[in-house]
């Protein structure tokens, strides 16, 4: 108790702020303390040893903790020359130009494990990530109430690999490679292709010419995941650097929780590497690099993992890319640049057996992009950008999981070209206009898209913005959905796929409200998605088949979003956020909700940094809605597959950080609530038979998770 930390704590105001607040009444008061330890997650907890896991882990903190007090107070004797140096991007901001989004920084990244970009939104109100099958592990980004396909993902502003990569794309890209993510809602800028129908997403990494040194992380948890990433950057001149980018991840155990001889999640083992360099003299800029990736997932009847298991997937890619930079005039920042990305991958994949074969999907796609952009200040008010565009991709697929089919080739060629207007008068008002036109080869047409963004600063408290323009997508249905194979229903795949297209309009305000000293900030959004073609999915028409082919009827999303933040101190931020989903689709001609899709979430955020941040505890409550399920069969004894509906449930996440002068030190634990859905596979015991169902997954598929690791900055000032 004579700890400094247990003296800070014990004399601020934090404890008797919340101790008297409202709060504290209100959960005793509620039947909260009583769900909780009514529910499964006291039981996991003494059953499981989790807490042996903790005390161990507090153990290591508790260390590390010592030994750098030490180093600390040392620093704090000796030190002369104060300089101060930013080591991290702030946490999350809403963009500065007209479209409406968020830049999640590094401090936003740090609050929870993140081992991944899937793993990097569980803080964020806007987007949700889901899996998709718990055979193979699929997850998918969901913004607006609608699929992340729907979403354009893009490196740095470059396109990355889509088709039979879409569902494993989140796990591909590491967490500790970014610097950034900045998401964007609604239809984007024209600059980046027709593609975005509900946002975009742009992954920013950590550059070349950053401070020199190596960045370590490594990372462990109760479900014996492994990883470790690195990051070292070298400058060999004053003008060139490079860097190196590796990671590592291993699941060295499967996990049948609830023991119904199936494993809750496939086995990864991933190997990713990247080398990246950067030029800047004068007025030229060139960015470059080359990556890797090797992986290999496992998963099926825990009988059998390691001999034979049944998923057996092996993922390959490498890809490159170049952006050139010439700025030809600095009073009217005149730039002309040039991009180019290539990439290839492959995939070879078991997804199990039916009771006659064995389902195999194989696929090699290859993608070139390609884009000279030219950008003009005709005055400070006055912006044109324009450019030149081109991608040729090549997608050849062999598969046995579709009766009379087995594969084939596509060839798709896209030249396009772009010009977006950007007016500026002042800082008050902010208006851009875009307009491309793109040949599709695959289709044979001319896709002409139109988008429009307005902000406007109606006062220094309120920002009003508006969006509105169509998107459009090519669908590879077998290539984008191999997972479906691994049901036991029969897989239908219509001969004629259309390609997708939409409107999509919303308005969003943001209102900054004095409170005292500090800021309050309250957000409020609706978007419109109306879908004039698009590929359905259909689970409902036919309990003996999953049927993917055109839309014949409505298809259409309507979202809206509160949110609010303050820095209640320099010590604690808060945030919550509640957003509903209201999203309809035809099935077999009848007007539907959509199946799977959470009717609203709620969200609540507390930072907390005391000691002049060297602590740092992040909590995240979320409340995910419950929702519709797809139609269920009658079973030979008259009872139904599963429910027609499946419920809310809560999910809470902590993490406690300590932060020295090179290193820091992370515990957490995610899930705490415990809460897990019960049957996340159907019929888990007859896997060969058409009752087998893995693809039902609405919720989390395993219980509380406990986690540590470690930050080093290595040869660093």
């Amino acid at each position: 108790m004579q700890s400094s930390v247990i003296r800070h704590i014990m004399q601020s105001s934090v404890i008797r702020y919340i101790m008297q607040s409202s709060v504290i009444r209100y959960i005793m008061q509620s039947g909260v303390i009583r769900y909780i330890m009514q529910s499964g997650v006291i039981r996991y907890i003494m059953q499981r040893g989790v807490i042996r896991c903790m005390v161990l882990l507090a153990a290591v903190l508790l260390t590390c903790t010592a030994w750098g007090q030490g180093q600390d107070s040392v620093r704090r004797r000796t030190l002369e020359d104060v300089q101060i140096e930013q080591r991290r991007v702030d946490g999350m901001s809403r963009l500065g130009g007209a479209e409406n989004g968020q830049r999640i920084g590094q401090d936003e990244l740090f609050r929870a494990a993140c081992c991944n970009l899937g793993e990097s939104f569980v803080a964020n109100p806007s987007v949700d990530v889901n899996y998709n099958d718990a055979a193979v592990g699929a997850r998918q980004i969901k913004l607006l109430g609608l699929s992340g396909s729907y979403v354009q993902m893009l490196c740095e502003g470059l396109a990355m690999r889509g088709g039979a990569a879409l569902p494993y794309l989140l796990g591909q890209v590491p967490g500790s490679w970014m610097r950034s993510i900045s998401v964007s809602k609604g239809t984007s800028s024209v600059k980046h292709g027709y593609r975005s129908l509900t946002g975009q997403i742009d992954v920013e990494y950590l550059k070349p010419d950053e401070e020199q040194g190596l960045i370590l992380n490594l990372y462990g948890d109760s479900r014996l995941k492994g990883e470790g990433n690195a990051v070292g950057n070298i400058h060999l001149n004053e003008h060139l650097s490079t860097e190196v980018l590796a990671h590592y991840e291993h699941d060295f155990m499967h996990h049948d929780e609830n023991e119904d001889g199936w494993v809750d999640m496939p086995s990864v083992e991933q190997v990713n590497v990247s080398n990246r360099w950067k030029y800047r003299r004068g007025r030229y800029l060139m960015h470059a690099g080359i990556g890797v990736l090797d992986e290999h997932r496992r998963g099926g009847p825990t009988e059998a993992f390691h001999t034979s298991p049944w998923i057996d997937m092996r993922s390959r890619g490498a890809e490159a890319y170049m952006k050139h930079a010439y700025l030809l005039d600095r009073e009217h920042n005149t730039n002309l640049a040039l991009t180019a990305t290539a990439s290839l991958y492959g995939m070879d994949a078991a997804l199990g057996r039916s009771a006659t074969l064995q389902k195999r999907y194989e696929e090699r796609q290859g993608e070139v992009n390609a884009q000279l952009m030219l950008e003009h200040d005709f005055s400070e008010e006055h912006n044109l950008s324009t450019g030149l565009s081109l991608t040729a991709g090549r997608l050849e697929e062999s598969y046995n999981m579709v009766a009379g089919e087995t594969g084939g080739t596509t060839m798709e060629t896209v030249p396009g070209v772009y010009a977006q207007y950007t007016y500026k008068p002042d800082y008050r008002l902010t208006a851009m206009g875009g307009l491309r036109a793109d040949y599709n080869s695959l289709y044979g047409r001319t896709l002409v898209t139109p988008r429009v963004h307005l902000k406007w600063v109606a006062t220094d408290w309120l920002t009003l913005r508006a969006s509105s323009g169509k998107g459009y997508r090519t669908v590879h249905p077998m290539a984008e959905y191999h997972y479906l194979a691994t049901s036991g229903r029969t897989l239908k795949i219509d001969d004629e796929m259309p390609m997708e297209e939409a409107w999509n309009s919303g308005v969003s305000t943001a209102f900054y409200i004095p409170v005292g000293e500090r800021t309050l900030t309250i957000g409020a959004e609706y978007y419109y998605t109306n879908f004039e073609e698009q590929a359905v999915v259909d689970y409902d028409s036919d309990p003996t088949a999953i049927r993917i082919g055109r839309l014949e009827g409505r298809s259409f999303s309507h979202t809206a979003q509160v949110d609010a933040s303050c820095d209640v101190s320099d010590e604690l931020n808060i945030m919550a956020a509640f957003r509903l989903n209201h999203v309809m689709c035809s099935y077999g001609g009848t007007l539907r909700e959509k199946p799977l899709q959470s009717r609203y979430k709620g969200l609540v955020t507390i930072g907390w940094k005391p000691m002049m941040a060297l602590w740092q505890v992040d909590v995240t409550l979320q409340l995910n809605g419950g929702g519709r399920m797809p139609e269920p069969y009658t079973k030979a004894d008259g009872s139904l597959s599963w429910e027609r509906e499946f419920p809310a449930y809560p999910q809470l996440n902590i993490q406690v950080t300590r932060e020295f002068r090179h290193m820091s030190v992370y515990v957490g634990a995610e899930n705490l609530t415990g809460y897990r859905q019960a049957v996340p596979v159907i019929e888990a015991g007859a896997p060969t038979s058409a009752l087998f169902e893995p693809t039902m997954v609405w919720g989390p598929v395993h219980g509380t998770m406990v986690y540590a690791g470690l930050r080093m900055h290595l040869w660093r000032n």
